[in-house]
């Protein structure tokens, strides 16, 4: 590889580690070509960027953005290294876990993943990072806690309304209206005494 094409890895690899807040560091070593393939098509259909680098060139991007949170990937990088990149914080980790599954091995290993801030080292922490809610997990949830005390009040409200009960709001109103007293005739007035004829005078 000539000193032009190292440097444009790097700036690629840069471009991506800016690009994305999550991102997984697998060891693929032990992997045939056919297996390379089929995980890179199935993190094509998660929407999930995976590009092989060599370990030199990887950590010359990392250090070249000049942010702390890197520095606990460097150890990571050994062997033949495969990133991940993805929006989705656990999508790489279900990629991993599901692959594993189907193929009935133990490859491709976690070194390492970035998690917004946080890094996580070792292939144990695999079935943790398959758990994390995802950012729409997470509004789902709120939004499901938020409508919960509506969806009590109307189903409370069908129950009356499917056993034939008027709903408890109307039956109070009903129950609080004073019955109308019945119409009365009006009593005639009483008639005024006639007036006294006054004698002429002569």
């Amino acid at each position: 590889m000539t000193p032009a094409q190292k440097t444009e890895v790097i700036e690629l690899l840069k471009e991506k580690f800016s690009q994305y807040s999550n991102f997984y560091v697998t060891d693929t070593e032990s992997l045939t070509v056919e297996q390379v393939s089929t995980l890179r098509r199935v993190c094509f259909e998660k929407n999930v960027e995976m590009k092989v680098a060599k370990n030199t060139l990887i950590k010359k991007a990392l250090e070249s953005l000049g942010d702390e949170k890197y520095a606990g990937i460097y150890d990571s990088l050994h062997n033949v290294t495969a990133l991940m990149f993805s929006d989705s914080p656990k999508e790489p980790a279900v990629i991993i876990s599901a692959f594993r599954k189907e193929n009935n091995s133990a490859m491709p290993i976690l070194k390492a993943a970035l998690i917004g801030e946080e890094v996580y080292s070792g292939d144990d922490k695999l079935v943790a990072l398959t758990k994390i809610k995802t950012k729409n997990e997470l509004i789902g949830e709120v939004i499901g806690l938020l409508q919960s005390p509506a969806k009590r009040v109307i189903s409370a409200m069908l129950n009356h309304i499917e056993n034939g009960s008027t709903a408890p709001a109307a039956t109070e109103a009903v129950a609080a209206a004073p019955e109308e007293a019945p119409a009365t005739p009006a009593e005639a007035a009483p008639e005024a005494p006639a007036a006294e004829e006054t004698p002429a005078a002569e």
